[in-house]
Parts: C-alpha cells; structure tokens; sequence
C-alpha cells in the first residue's frame, strides 16, 4: 500500500481491532507454519522484535492490524499457490486486516485495490466489486491458496512504513523462501520494486512463474515501461494453475 490508499474517511474502529499486546501465543498460524514462526520468536531478531512492539504498545500508539500474522492462519503453507507480495499493512484506522491489499469488511476500496480489481476485470471479464458488498475483504482469495503477505507486517496509525527494519522482514523472507524451496511451482506476483527485490530470494529451477510489473498505486499503475494495468497476470496465473492441475 501507499500514502494514496488512506486518502478516504476512515471507518470507526473498536478498540480490539487494533494490536493489543504483542504474544506470538495468541496470533494463531497453520499448523505447517508454526515451526517456523517459533524459530522466528524464540531468535534474538523475534524477542527484540517483541521488544519493540511492547515499548510501542505501552507508549499508547495504535497498532495494526490485530492479528500480524493471519496470513499463515488463512493459507497454509501446503497450500499456497500463489504469492501476492506488499509492504506494510494500510495505516488508517479500520482498515488493515493482516492480509496484503486487503481491507475489513465495510471499509471502501483504497485506490490499490481498485486497481487491482480493474486489472482483475479488464484482464478476466470478472465483475468489478461494488461498494460495500462484496467489498475489498481478500479472505477468499487466503482460503483459495493465495498467500496475501506483506513484508512488514505491523505499522502505527497514520505512520506508514513506522515498523519498517524492526525485524519483521526477517521473518518475511524466510516465508518466501520456505515457499520457494518447497517442490510444488507456484506463481509470484512481485508489484513494485520493493516487491521485485525479493525475487533473490525464489530459486529459477524451481519451475515458479514469476510476474513482475509496476505498483498497483495510482502513482505508478499506468507509468511504462510496465504499467500494472494491463498486465495480464492474473490470466497468466489461471493458465499457469491449470497447468499444473490446481
């Protein structure tokens, strides 16, 4: 997401939508990731981590999202087909909900993931979603194996990228890679340069389809030499699943 996508009347938030505390034991994951995010918690990056968090916490800032790590909860690991990857989570009040480009029920579409949506139309002939119903809420696409992750994966009200370089990335890419180096191919969808530096971490002799472009953001979703509209990733992912047999 980007400064644009918060440029709309922020939606009232109760309290327990926001960060409440920061214990790993209570942001439940798939089993098949639990291992990992152990690992992860239990390194002195995970505890300084946490560290952060809890000073940030009892500082009074608002957290987002509730849930960091609902990613892994919705898609596990053996089912991930395909990886959509963002930055930080949307930064208004009432709108992040741990998955990337994604928005609580209710919320009105950032400018992001209209774009995202015209693409989806332009490029498959699938309606475009109106306002408020279905919404802009990807938790079908999580339980349907797209990974939805950001790579950092909390942030403070009205402060993008403020939990940048605390040690979330380090977890956000042994996700990838753990994605990556397992046997099945699966289809990354990189937007944006911050995005595309992590095709280091996804092998080429893994069979992956890897599609890059611009940002979905109105700064960039037309700019060449890739504009993201127009793309075609998602037919090339459709065709690339049924490929494979998913």
């Amino acid at each position: 997401m980007n400064r644009y996508d918060n440029a709309m009347q922020p939606v009232p938030q109760p309290a327990q939508q926001q960060l409440g505390h920061a214990h790993p034991a209570d942001w439940p994951v798939a089993a098949s990731w639990q291992p990992l995010v152990d690992g992860f918690f239990s390194s002195p990056q995970g505890q300084a981590l946490l560290g952060f968090l809890q000073q940030r916490l009892a500082a009074g800032a608002v957290v987002f999202p509730p849930q960091p790590l609902r990613a892994l909860a919705l898609t596990p690991l053996e089912q991930v087909r395909v990886v959509i990857l963002g930055q930080d989570p949307y930064h208004g009040r009432g709108q992040a909900e741990g998955l990337a480009f994604s928005v609580a029920p209710g919320v009105r579409l950032p400018p992001s993931l209209q774009n995202i949506f015209k693409e989806m139309q332009r490029d498959l002939g699938v309606p475009f979603p109106a306002f408020p119903q279905p919404g802009g809420s990807l938790v079908q696409w999580a339980k349907n194996g797209v990974l939805l992750l950001n790579t950092c994966l909390t942030v403070e009200e009205g402060q993008p990228a403020s939990h940048a370089g605390k040690g979330w990335e380090l977890l956000t890419d042994a996700i990838i890679s753990q994605v990556a180096e397992q046997g099945r191919p699966t289809v990354f969808m990189l937007w944006g340069s911050h995005a595309q530096s992590k095709r280091r971490l996804i092998p080429s002799d893994r069979g992956h389809l890897l599609l890059t472009s611009n940002h979905p953001s109105p700064l960039s979703a037309l700019r060449p030499p890739a504009p993201f509209i127009g793309n075609g990733h998602f037919s090339a992912a459709r065709a690339f699943r049924q490929q494979h047999g998913y």
